[in-house]
């Protein structure tokens, strides 16, 4: 039996409370209104200079962590930064993000994530094909909407995907997503009209936001379909 004062007691007593305060963050987060807060987050950002970038990227991280709506704060990026700046913005935090779920996932929480997932056969089946596969799962399921992403990044913290193939496979499956949010959002051109289509512009530059909205939505759905069909594949086999 462990002593109080022991170290794996210690470890058990220091992996409790992680677990206690994630629990209590996510439901802080869905009892409050999240995208209203993540909103006036933004709107505040704005108005940081040269420290809004990493202040932006602090927070993404903290809301990937948290199960808060990172689509939000992607559709945003495109507002307050441009579609180029924005996507390296979210490119970035959205990596380090999936990272630091992982790394609860595997070292802090693991009991409560294998809880969360246990049962479904989504996840059960993922684990084997991570175990054949390894970061060609990870990068595959980062481009197809089927997996939730707040959650599989905690789910395969407990898979054996090593994290070099982890964090690769997320940056890159992730891109066209990330291009295509972010494109959504620059076209509000400000945080008061995002999402409400209010912000005039002229013929020239809506023929050049339609056309690249289109190729871009297009590469997406593209990419996405051949995700799927290779992911119930590989998983089949």
């Amino acid at each position: 039996m462990d002593s109080a004062g022991s170290p794996k007691a210690a470890s058990k007593k220091t992996l409790a409370l992680g677990i206690l305060v994630i629990v209590g963050l996510v439901i802080l987060g869905r009892q409050l209104d999240a995208q209203v807060l993540l909103r006036t987050a933004l709107d505040r950002i704005q108005g940081l200079g040269v420290w809004g970038p990493a202040v932006f990227i602090v927070l993404y991280v903290a809301a990937t962590v948290l199960f808060l709506p990172g689509s939000v704060l992607t559709l945003g990026a495109g507002a307050v930064f441009g579609p180029l700046r924005g996507m390296v913005l979210v490119s970035v935090a959205s990596t380090l993000g999936a990272t630091a779920a992982f790394f609860v996932g595997r070292y802090l929480a693991r009991g409560w994530v294998a809880g969360k997932i246990e049962g479904n056969g989504a996840f059960r089946t993922l684990d084997e094909a991570v175990a054949r596969e390894g970061w060609k799962i990870v990068g595959l399921t980062r481009l197809s909407p089927v997996f939730p992403f707040n959650l599989l990044n905690y789910a395969f913290g407990i898979t054996r995907v090593s994290p070099r193939d982890y964090i690769l496979a997320s940056w890159i499956g992730m891109l066209p997503g990330t291009l295509l949010y972010v494109y959504l959002g620059s076209l509000a051109g400000d945080l008061a009209t995002l999402g409400a289509g209010r912000h005039a512009r002229t013929p020239a530059e809506w023929a050049l936001y339609v056309v690249g909205l289109a190729a871009t939505a297009s590469v997406t759905v593209f990419v996405t379909r051949i995700a799927r069909a290779a992911l119930r594949r590989r998983i089949a086999s």
